[in-house]
């Protein structure tokens, strides 16, 4: 049995009595070795995971191979836009968009969409894939179809980016994603998930509100102290990277009409990690403007003040044994965990 399909056999059993335990130990910021990245390729449609022990040079895990192939998890067998957080259980969840954009070239639907694109638009899809897992190895999944959750979903466009964020206040896992019905505008929404983290357990409503009547989508969601910062990508005349701020997790985000990337081509899918031991975090954003695409990079102590460090291998920032990444997320590990997944893929990474 190859370890694709050990990972892809663990059942559900395990985690279907489960809530968030109060108990649960959660690694402190001085625990932490280093960092996941999890991201995926258009040519594969599938998950990949790259580590780092210093926060600038990555390593993938299975040496450039997909961790989890996308036409085993999804409906329409491809994934795209992977998400990965630390939930207050200790365990590990993901959210990732169903969605493969060249299924009709890879003979999985004899149409370019499921739908019709002049009602539904362009990459129609109507799930999410939610997953879960103890240990980074082995996981859960469910395919959520967002179009059937609950009265008047039923003829929506799209279902992209999907982020989860633990709103403590609902001790519920908060899933916010882009959303758009028929084939209008893009926008940003926001639903509560299950405590198995398979379902919806709230209909979906509006997180932010777009001063003009435009596409906005791809949320980035983090706490720092007690302000909450969304990055998100507007189409307003251009593609690129605004910050809204709050004091509370799923409403009154502030208009801010700043622009927080640096390039002068397409970017999207904003992430925000903090550098370990350090008062200072990394925007990360896909520009997808480019050929071939790449990863570029800010940091800032303040969120105010960003600093331009650069595209992967570019400058600072280094990836060595895989290229062109998609849509990527970064979150702390520790060197334990480091370990097991090194062990398990087999990785050869220095782990000092």
């Amino acid at each position: 049995m190859n370890k694709l399909t050990k990972i892809l056999l663990f059942s559900f059993y395990a985690f279907a009595a489960a809530g968030y335990s109060a108990s649960a130990k959660i690694p402190a910021e001085e625990d932490m070795y280093g960092y996941l990245m999890v991201y995926f390729k258009d040519d594969t449609h599938s998950l990949y995971m790259a580590l780092s022990s210093d926060g600038y040079s990555f390593t993938d895990i299975n040496n450039g191979k997909p961790i989890i192939a996308g036409d085993t998890i999804a409906s329409q067998r491809g994934i795209r836009d992977p998400h990965i957080m630390r939930g207050p259980d200790n365990n590990f969840y993901m959210a990732l968009t169903d969605l493969h954009i060249y299924a009709q070239q890879a003979g999985y639907r004899e149409t370019e969409w499921e739908r019709d694109g002049e009602q539904y638009g362009w990459g129609n899809n109507k799930a999410l894939v939610l997953m879960k897992s103890s240990d980074l190895i082995n996981w859960s999944h469910s395919i959520l179809r967002v179009d059937q959750s609950f009265p008047g979903l039923e003829n929506i466009g799209c279902a992209w980016a999907p982020q989860t964020i633990y709103d403590k206040s609902r001790d519920r896992m908060m899933l916010y994603f882009t959303m758009r019905y028929g084939n209008g505008h893009n926008r940003l929404y926001y639903a509560y998930t299950d405590k198995d983290f398979t379902q919806l357990a709230t209909p979906p409503e509006l997180l932010f509100r777009y001063p003009k009547d435009v596409s906005y989508i791809d949320a980035d969601i983090t706490m720092v102290g007690d302000k909450y910062h969304m990055f998100y990508t507007p189409h307003d005349n251009g593609v690129g990277i605004k910050q809204a701020v709050s004091d509370s997790i799923n409403t009154g985000y502030i208009y801010d009409p700043e622009w927080y990337d640096p390039e002068s081509h397409a970017c999207e899918a904003p992430n925000v990690w903090k550098r370990i031991g350090e008062d200072k975090w990394v925007l990360m954003y896909d520009i997808y403007g480019i050929k071939p695409h790449n990863f570029g990079f800010s940091e800032t102590s303040d969120f105010v003040n960003f600093t331009d460090i650069g595209r992967f291998n570019e400058g600072v920032m280094k990836t060595t044994n895989f290229s062109i990444p998609k849509h990527g997320s970064v979150i702390h590990i520790t060197k334990e965990e480091a370990e097991k997944l090194c062990s398990y893929w087999g990785t050869e990474i220095v782990l000092d």
